[in-house]
This record gives C-alpha cells, structure tokens and sequence, in this order.
C-alpha cells in the first residue's frame, strides 16, 4: 500500500471512529440524562430529592430512619458547581416502599397505609441497580414542567455532548499514535540505517516489507548501500593494485640505477635501454589511469569527426599482421566494401580497437585466428573481434571490464598486462555513446562487440 493511501486511510479511520464514539456516547448520555431529569420529576428539587433517597437506600440497604434524612437536600441548579439551600424535604412528600407502603407523609394518618397502582403510576420511582425500591409522590402530584425547563434540559445535553467529545477525542488521539508508531516504525528504521551507513557502517540494511513507497525507498537504500560497499572494496583493492603495478617497475630502475652507480654494470646503451623500457610502463599506467580518471568525471575530450570504419577494420587487420604473424596466429577481415561512418574520435577510437587486439593476441593460441567483422544495423555500427581463445569463465565474465581484475590472480604485468585494457576500451566506447560487450562465443572462442551509433550526413 503507497504512503498516500496509508496516511489517507488512517485519517479516515481515525475520523469514522471519532464520530462514532460521539455519536454513541452523546446518545447513551443524552438519554441517560433527559431520563433521570424527566423521571424525577423535571425539576431540580425533586430530582435531587429522589437522588438522596435513592443513595440513602443503597448506603443503608432499607428505608429505615429515612425520617431523619436532612431538610436541606444539596442541588446541583443550573451549573456545574453544587448548589445548597434548595428547600425540599422529606416530610413534605409521601414516600412509599417498593409494595406501595406508606413509610413517610406529610399526613401521619397515612404511614403505613398502602398505595392503589394507580397511585403509585403517578410517582416517582426509586431504583437502585435497576430495582425499584420505592416511590416518591410529590406533595400535589408531579408539577408541571417549570418554565426554565428548556434551559435545564440544554444543560444536561451540553454536558452529554462534552463528554462524549472528551472520550472520543481520547480514543482519537490514542488511534492515532498507535497508527503514527506503525507508519513511522519503517521510517525509523531507514533513519537509524542511513545514519550508521553515514558513520562508515556499508553493512547496514534494511528489512523490507510489503510494496508501495516506503518499500521501494528500502530496496533503493539497501541497493545503494550494496554499491556503496562493492565501491569501497574495488577502491581498496584499486589501491593495493595501483601500488603493486607501481612498486614493479620502479624496484627494478632502483635496482638498475644502484648498479650502475656503484659500477657493477657499465653505463652502455643496453643498461640504459632496460632503465627507459621500465619507464615507459610507468608512463603508460599513469596514461591509462589518467584516461580512465578524465572518463569517469565526464571530462574526457573528444574531437570527434566522421570516421569511416570500414577503412579503419581494413587498416586494423593490416597493421596487426606483422604480430600474428610472428605468434602463427590468422587475422581475418570481414570488413565490407561499404562505408560505414561513425562519428568518433579517431585517436581515442584507435585506442579502443588497440586494447581489445592486444587482449585477443594474448589470449589467442599459436596457430589460432583473429576474426574482425563488421556491419551495419539499423542505426549502428556493429564491430566484432573475434578470437579462439579458451573460454572465459562465468564468474570472469561479470568482473570483464573491471579495473585490475585478473581471471587468473597469479598473472603479472608482462604474462597479463596492467587490467587496465579492457576498462579504458569500455569506457571510450561508452563516451562516444557506444557499447563494448564481451561473451563466449557459441561455436567456442571469445567475441568481443563494439556497437556506435552513425554519423550523420552533416559532419
């Protein structure tokens, strides 16, 4: 359920029981209320009257030495606060037991006559938890209704309604807390995760429930803490790379440079070309970091211009056969007699191809082939290298174009190179709007496939 629906839901059932609990508690008061008034006679007096003898009744449990009860009956009059001197007696009125028995009259002729049921009809009925245990008849019978009867009657409907307005807003507030907690409880639990995964805790995730936002909201942050850790564990083993592939060459300069100064080898030709080899690796992995640097914060730029690839296919097989030629491996091109243009940097584009022939000939066996083909779909340059090399294992193939990933962890920059190729051909592809995709090929081998959109006929 989305967060709208839920919060929309709850208001609504908060409301829908708020009303409900007014509605039933100003109904049971209300009645309860106009009831009492009404059956004790209508007006004050007498209903406080028929108050007092009733808790007489249960306080003593018969009507013995009711006789005596006070002359001065409290009232409650038209306000909240009690109210005395209100002049109601007894001895003024007759009051009967429960059979109709006479127990107190104005008229000591009277005591402990009996009542006709017609009599007792006209009264005033005591209960005390439900049961009738007397009857109260007003000197003159029940009057009539008194002339502030509206105002007295308002009275006890407005205290009706406060209290069903306390007891419902009550139940209200506690409903919606209640909500609150459950709504709130998954939000709490992403706030405590977010601030331990701010603290460096990348192991933080969340349990996620249900669908709707709050859901997608904690696959989302569990799915960028997983990035976040998988981030953090390639820069740390990045970093312990990019000092390994550093430490190689410039251990052996030392080694050189130490040599020669201390005369164990003379300062020829040869002893220097070993010292520039290993600076030139050193200059190459710093280029290769750098492009790769400039990709990754957008700021890598392209001259782009169209280029014809066909020309470029057919170039590429030419400039390579000097090298597969010396390892007897076949470079074959499929190149197409019609002009395919892309729009490209050519250097950058050249760079490309470079690492992935680089790849295929380290990889290709001697008497295999290196296959190159390429060809148009729809709006698409397609380019395929394609090479019999040994299959690359599944978990390899998710880790392809990773920066320093090796298949084989024992391989060192002169057997494997730098793992740097493959990442920097991926990401020039991807800057000039490409795609450069790796897989095993069905009839065995390795193909790589790089895929840029045309050039328009303007360029």
């Amino acid at each position: 359920m989305s967060m709208r629906l839920r919060l929309l839901s709850a208001f609504g059932l908060i409301i829908l029981i708020a009303l409900a609990t007014v509605a039933l508690v100003s109904r049971f008061t209300t009645q309860q209320e106009v009831t009492t008034f009404l059956g004790h006679g209508g007006q004050v007096g007498l209903e406080n009257l028929a108050d007092s003898l009733e808790s007489y009744y249960e306080e003593n449990g018969s009507w013995t030495g009711v006789e005596s009860l006070s002359r001065n009956i409290p009232g409650r009059g038209q306000g909240q606060g009690p109210r005395t001197g209100v002049n109601v007696s007894v001895g003024e009125h007759i009051l009967a037991d429960s059979e109709g028995t006479i127990l107190v009259s104005p008229s000591e002729v009277e005591i402990g006559t009996k009542l006709t049921d017609e009599t007792l009809n006209q009264g005033i009925e005591l209960k005390v938890r439900g049961q009738v245990v007397g009857y109260l008849l007003p000197e003159g019978g029940i009057p009539q209704l008194p002339e502030n009867f509206e105002e007295l009657l308002i009275e006890r409907v407005n205290r009706a309604s406060l209290l069903a307005a306390a007891i419902s807003g009550g139940v209200a507030i506690l409903l919606a807390m209640i909500l609150a907690a459950l709504i709130l409880r998954p939000v709490q639990s992403l706030t405590n995760a977010a601030v331990n995964l701010s603290e460096g805790d990348l192991s933080q995730r969340v349990n996620v429930r249900g669908k709707g936002e709050l859901s997608k909201l904690g696959d989302t942050f569990n799915q960028m803490a997983e990035s976040l850790q998988k981030a953090e564990a390639k820069r740390m083993a990045m970093t312990a790379d990019i000092a390994h592939e550093l430490r190689n060459p410039l251990a052996i300069q030392r080694a050189h440079l130490e040599a020669l100064q201390d005369g164990v080898y003379p300062l020829n030709q040869d002893n220097l070309s070993l010292i520039a080899e290993q600076n030139e690796q050193l200059t190459h992995l710093v280029e290769d970091l750098r492009t790769l640097a400039l990709a990754d914060a957008g700021a890598l730029t392209l001259n782009k211009r169209r280029v014809n690839l066909a020309s470029v296919c057919r170039d590429l097989a030419a400039r390579y056969e000097p090298q597969t030629e010396e390892k007897n491996v076949v470079i074959t091109n499929e190149c197409g007699k019609v002009d395919i243009y892309v729009s490209a940097d050519r250097e950058r584009l050249q760079q490309i191809f470079d690492n992935i022939m680089q790849n295929a000939l380290r990889y290709t066996p001697k008497g295999g082939w290196i296959k190159l083909k390429l060809k148009q779909e729809r709006h698409k340059a397609v380019f395929d290298f394609h090479n019999n090399g040994p299959d690359i294992t599944e978990e390899a193939l998710g880790h392809l174009f990773e920066r320093f990933y090796r298949d084989d962890k024992a391989r060192d920059r002169a057997s494997g190179g730098t793992g740097l190729g493959l990442s920097i051909a991926h990401n020039l592809a991807e800057a000039h709007g490409g795609t450069l995709t790796g897989e095993n090929h069905p009839d065995g081998g390795v193909d790589f496939k790089l895929t840029l959109p045309l050039a328009g006929r303007e360029m």
